[in-house]
C-alpha cells in the first residue's frame, strides 16, 4: 500500500514532457502578496525619511544645535583627557613641564604682582585687550 502511494506521488510529479524532470508548481501569487503589504508601507516611510529629518531640524534648530554642541565640547574634552594621561605616561615629560609651569608662574608674579606699578601695567595690558576683542563700549 505504501509503495503504490509513492509511485502516484513521485509520477505526479513528474512532467509529461520530458521524462524524468519535476513539473512546475502552479504560478500562486498567494505568497507574494502578504510580502508587497508589508513591503510597500516600509519603502514609502523610507523615501519620506530626508522630508522628516529636514522637518525635525527646522523645527528644533537650536536645541539639536545645544546638544550639539555640548556632545562636542564633551568629546573634545575626554580627547585633551587621553592626550595628557598620554602625556602623563612619558617618563621625565610630566615633570619637566611642572617645573616649566612653576618656572612661569614665579616669573608671572615676579613681574606683574610684586609692585603696584607693574599690577597697573597688567591691568592696563587686560583693558586693552578686552577693548580689542570685544570692542570699546564693553
Amino acid at each position: 500500500m505504501e509503495s503504490k502511494v509513492q509511485e502516484q506521488t513521485t509520477t505526479a510529479n513528474l512532467s509529461a514532457e520530458v521524462p524524468g524532470t519535476l513539473a512546475k508548481a502552479p504560478n500562486s501569487n498567494m505568497g507574494e502578496q502578504p510580502w508587497q503589504e508589508w513591503l510597500e508601507p516600509v519603502v514609502d516611510f523610507l523615501a519620506k525619511v530626508p522630508e522628516y529629518l529636514s522637518q525635525i531640524f527646522s523645527e528644533y534648530q537650536k536645541p539639536l544645535t545645544t546638544v550639539g554642541l555640548l556632545l562636542l565640547s564633551f568629546i573634545s574634552i575626554k580627547i585633551i583627557f587621553a592626550v595628557l594621561g598620554a602625556v602623563d605616561d612619558i617618563p621625565l615629560l610630566a615633570p619637566l613641564m611642572e617645573m616649566v609651569g612653576l618656572g612661569y608662574s614665579g616669573w608671572f608674579v615676579w613681574r606683574y604682582l610684586l609692585k603696584a606699578s607693574s599690577r597697573k601695567e597688567l591691568l592696563g595690558e587686560f583693558d586693552a585687550l578686552k577693548n580689542q576683542m570685544f570692542g570699546d563700549n564693553a
